[in-house]
């Protein structure tokens, strides 16, 4: 079994996991990371590009860990959306 899980069910990405905690962590130090980098590189400093470098991975590495999660919401969600506009158009149309 993998540490990062890659396949989910809608139904499983709806509950927390050890994938959100990662997000949550690694995401407020990939913005702090990207802010002061792009700061410092604008300013021409040496630092500044490598902070940026590591929001950049940082970033990365949560799209990674969070992405498989929020597409099975996304696709569930997209399936109840279709299933309510038929039904919507059904109840509106003129034509019987």
């Amino acid at each position: 079994m993998a540490f990062i899980r890659r396949n989910w069910t809608p139904e499983e990405a709806n509950k927390w996991t050890r994938e959100d905690v990662i997000a949550i962590i690694v995401s407020p130090f990939a913005y702090a990371f990207l802010m002061i980098g792009v700061a410092l590189s604008l300013l021409l400093f040496l630092w500044g590009f490598v902070f940026l470098i590591i929001g950049i991975i940082l970033t990365g590495v949560m799209h990674w860990v969070i992405d498989p999660k929020l597409k099975a919401v996304s696709s569930e969600y997209e399936k109840k959306q279709r299933e309510y506009i038929e039904n919507l158009e059904k109840i509106v149309s003129w034509r019987e």
